[in-house]
C-alpha cells in the first residue's frame, strides 16, 4: 500500500535518514539544507570514478566511459592550474553546443576552484563578447562556430587562452586545439590540490535575457549540490509513493538520459549533466533538437528518460516514425518551462505504459529544481508543478510583500540552499531581486491547502484588458487542452480603448484542419469572454523559443503586430 506524501517526506527527512535536513548559516541567514549533500562539485567528480567502465557520454558514434572522462578532466584540470595559472575564483568560459568537450571543460574548471561561465551558444558574436567581458573570463573553451562568431571581438577581450574544439580549419594564430591541449597533457592520476567550501563560487549562468542585457547568476557549490540531493529525493519519494522502492545499483540496466536541452541552461547542466555524473547515468547527447533523431537514439541507446519543454514531448509523440520504434525502455518523461495539457499526460501514459510523466519548476536563480510533481500526485493535480522540495521555503506575497493564504494569487518568493548569491557585478539588480535570503521570482503563483504550487504567470507577461487582469498561462493552458494544439503562446495586442486585448499563436498537430473560430469557441466554452483571444494565428512550424526553452513572446508579439 502506498504511503501519503507527508508520511514519505517525514520518513526520508527524519534525523539519521538519507535526506536529513539541518539548518546552516548561509551569508548570515539561517537556511534549511540537506545534511548529506556533497560539499562541492569536486567531490561529485571524484565520486564519479566509482562508475569506472560504464558508458558516461554518447555523442553520435563516440562513447566515453566514466573512467575516460575522469582521465580527460584530471589532465585538463592540471593544465588549467599548473600550466595556465588558473586560480580559485578565476572565470573559465565555455561557449559551444552540446559536445563531449563541454562536460570535460566544466568539470575541470570547477574541480580547480575556478568559476565556470557557460555562454549561450545561440548568442551572436557581440552577445558572446558581452558575456566574456562582463564575467571577466580569461580562459575560453569554444567550438569552431563560436570561435568564428567571436573572431572580430578577440582583440578587445582579455583572454589569455582560447582552446577550440573540433575545428577542421587550419589553426588560427593565438588559438589552441582542444584535442591537442589534452593530448599534450601528461597523464594525471589525481586532481591538483585546492581547498573548496560549500559556499565558494562555482558558476555564472546568464539569464535568458528576454528583456534587456542578460544578468549573470552567481551560483555556489552548495547551490548545485543541493539540487542533486533534491533530484534524488523527488525520485525516491515518487518510488515510495508507488510502493515500489527503486532497485539497487547492479539489479537493473544502467539508466540512460537523453539530453534535449543545452548544457548552458541550468536544467541541462545542474540537473542532467551533474545528475548523470553523480548517479552513474549514461548521457545520450544531441547536437541539436530533432524529434526523429530523438526517437532513433531512444531506441538505439535504450533511453530510460527524456523530456524538455512540453512542445518537445508533443513533437516526439507526433513524429512520423513514432509507431515503428521500440520505446519500451522509457520509464520517465519529464518537462517544465511551460504549461502541460492534461491531454499530454494522458498520451504519455497511453504511449509509454511503463513510463511516468513529471513536471517541475525552477529558475536559473534557483539552480534548477524548486518544486517537482510526478507519479500519482501529478495525475491528481496535472496543473500543479508539485510541492516544493523540503529544503525550499516558498511564500506567495501581495504587492505590500505580505504573505497570502492558500488559493490567493501573488508573487512567488523562494528561499533555500539552491538560491544563488545574486547577480555578478550588479548590486542594484541583486538588491531588487534578493532580500533576506528570499528570491523574488517574478512569477505569479498560488498554493493550495496541501502545499502544492501552481504557477499562474510571469508578472511581466500578465496583460490587462480594460482593467481586468488576464493571466497568459491560464489561457495557454486551455489552448493546450485542445487535442490538436501542440504549443501555444498568449500575448497582449495593443488596443486604443482597452489598452490590450488577448492574442494567441498556436502550433497544431500535423494534418490538423483546426480553424481559428473553432479554437476561439473552444476557449469561450471554458473561460470568461474577456479572456478569449480576439485573434489566433495557427501555425504548422514550432513557435520561437530561446535556448532555455522559453517562448520568445516579444518576437511573437512583433510578428503579430508588426511593431
Amino acid at each position: 500500500m502506498s504511503q501519503s506524501l507527508q508520511e514519505v517526506t517525514a520518513a526520508l527527512t527524519a534525523p539519521g535518514a538519507p535526506f536529513e535536513i539541518e539548518e546552516a548559516l548561509i551569508r548570515g541567514i539561517p537556511t534549511r539544507t540537506w545534511k548529506n549533500a556533497p560539499p562541492s562539485l569536486r567531490i561529485v567528480l571524484e565520486g564519479s570514478r566509482l562508475h569506472g567502465a560504464k558508458t558516461f557520454l554518447v555523442y553520435e558514434d563516440e562513447r566515453i566511459s566514466f573512467a575516460e572522462h575522469w582521465s580527460a578532466v584530471a589532465r585538463l584540470a592540471r593544465v588549467l592550474a599548473l600550466d595556465w595559472g588558473v586560480a580559485k575564483g578565476d572565470r573559465v568560459a565555455i561557449a559551444m553546443r552540446n559536445l563531449p568537450e563541454w562536460p570535460i571543460a566544466f568539470w575541470a574548471a570547477t574541480a580547480v576552484g575556478a568559476i565556470a561561465v557557460p555562454l549561450n551558444a545561440w548568442w551572436s558574436g557581440e552577445e558572446l563578447a558581452y558575456g566574456l567581458s562582463d564575467s571577466g573570463a580569461e580562459i575560453l573553451f569554444c567550438d569552431a562556430e563560436r570561435a568564428h562568431r567571436l573572431a572580430p571581438h578577440f582583440a578587445t577581450l582579455a583572454l589569455r587562452r582560447i582552446a577550440v574544439a573540433r575545428d577542421q580549419a587550419p589553426p588560427v594564430a593565438g588559438q589552441l586545439r582542444f584535442e591537442e591541449v589534452l593530448a599534450a597533457a601528461p597523464p594525471a592520476g589525481e586532481l591538483p590540490e585546492v581547498a573548496l567550501e560549500p559556499d565558494d563560487d562555482a558558476t555564472i549562468f546568464y539569464t535568458s535575457g528576454t528583456t534587456g542585457r542578460p544578468k549573470g547568476a552567481l551560483g555556489t557549490h552548495r547551490n548545485i549540490c543541493s539540487n542533486l540531493m533534491s533530484l534524488a529525493f523527488v525520485q525516491l519519494r515518487a518510488a515510495l509513493r508507488r510502493g515500489t522502492p527503486p532497485a539497487a545499483e547492479g539489479e537493473r540496466p544502467q539508466p540512460a538520459q537523453l539530453i534535449s536541452v543545452p548544457f548552458f541552461h541550468a536544467t541541462g547542466c545542474h540537473t542532467i549533466l551533474c545528475g548523470s555524473t553523480q548517479f552513474g547515468l549514461k548521457l545520450v547527447m544531441m547536437y541539436k533538437w530533432d524529434p526523429e533523431r530523438a526517437l532513433e537514439l531512444i531506441e538505439r541507446e535504450r533511453v530510460t528518460s527524456f523530456g524538455g519543454v512540453p512542445s518537445m514531448v508533443w513533437q516526439v509523440l507526433e513524429a512520423a516514425s513514432f509507431r515503428g520504434r521500440d520505446l519500451s525502455s522509457v520509464e520517465g518523461v519529464g518537462y517544465g518551462g511551460a504549461p502541460a495539457a492534461p491531454e499530454l499526460v494522458r498520451r504519455i501514459k497511453e504511449e509509454f505504459p511503463g513510463g511516468s510523466p513529471s513536471n517541475g519548476y525552477g529558475l536559473t536563480e534557483t539552480s534548477s529544481i524548486t518544486a517537482f510533481n510526478t507519479g500519482e500526485d501529478y495525475l491528481l493535480r496535472p496543473e500543479s508543478v508539485g510541492p516544493p522540495v523540503p529544503v525550499c521555503e516558498v511564500q506567495v506575497v501581495d504587492e505590500e510583500e505580505k504573505a497570502l493564504p492558500p488559493g490567493k494569487i501573488g508573487e512567488l518568493w523562494i528561499k533555500g540552499p539552491n538560491v544563488v548569491k545574486g547577480y555578478w557585478n550588479q548590486p542594484q539588480a541583486t538588491a531588487e531581486t534578493f532580500t533576506g535570503g528570499w528570491l523574488r521570482s517574478g512569477d505569479l503563483a498560488r498554493l493550495d491547502e496541501d502545499g502544492f504550487l501552481y504557477i499562474v504567470d510571469r508578472t511581466k507577461d500578465m496583460l490587462i484588458r480594460g482593467g481586468e487582469n488576464v493571466y497568459c498561462v491560464e489561457v495557454e493552458s486551455i489552448l493546450f487542452d485542445h487535442p490538436e494544439v501542440m504549443d501555444a503562446a498568449v500575448v497582449g495586442l495593443p488596443h486604443r480603448v482597452l489598452g490590450e486585448e488577448v492574442g494567441a499563436v498556436v502550433q497544431v498537430t500535423p494534418g490538423s484542419m483546426l480553424t481559428e473560430q473553432e479554437l476561439k469557441d473552444f476557449v469561450a466554452a471554458r473561460l470568461a469572454a474577456f479572456k478569449v483571444p480576439v485573434r489566433i494565428e495557427i501555425r504548422r512550424e514550432p513557435l520561437p523559443r530561446n535556448a532555455a526553452g522559453k517562448l520568445l513572446k516579444s518576437q511573437i508579439k512583433r510578428e503579430m503586430t508588426g511593431v
